[in-house]
């Protein structure tokens, strides 16, 4: 997937976990994790800019994705200080849980794809649902246009309180 389609699969995946934020009466949390799947919907691409990591190698695997989630969780302790251990432990996890289903997301996108990904890197089992090539330009538009209304309808179901 281009970066159309990998900003729709986020929304696609983020759409009912806003929905769901909202709904217990967690908006800023929704707020932020809408926010950050869309800033880190291309982080998994890193690897086209460091000289020796294969495209679709270790950045495109759960371990990435269990690293990354990892860093948000160690952002969400140090910015839980002073809260006491109950608020530092639902900031760390809440902080895991969104760098773990941002980069989770990209791979979504790129399972879509023939080159698949190699999920459970460096175990070396490549995953693809063959559905359509990266390059697709009517994919990753339509990719973005159905993440753009599941987001809609997701936020307008949210103000109706439904």
């Amino acid at each position: 997937m281009y970066r159309t389609g990998h900003l729709g699969v986020s929304m696609l995946v983020f759409a009912p976990i806003g929905s769901l934020l909202v709904a217990i009466g967690q908006p800023l949390a929704a707020l932020v994790t809408g926010g950050a799947m869309l800033w880190l919907a291309m982080l998994p691409d890193v690897d086209h800019r460091i000289p020796g990591v294969p495209h679709r190698g270790p950045t495109h695997s759960l371990l990435f994705a269990g690293l990354v989630g990892g860093a948000f969780a160690g952002a969400g302790a140090l910015l839980a200080e002073g809260v006491g251990t109950v608020g530092r432990l639902q900031l760390s996890l809440f902080g895991f849980f969104v760098g773990f289903v941002s980069v989770s997301a990209h791979l979504l996108g790129d399972v879509l794809t023939p080159a698949g990904v190699d999920l459970f890197w460096p175990w070396g089992r490549e995953f693809s649902l063959y559905v359509t090539r990266a390059d697709n330009t009517l994919a990753n538009w339509g990719l973005f246009l159905l993440g753009t209304f599941a987001l809609a309808a997701a936020g307008s179901l949210a103000a109706q309180g439904v």
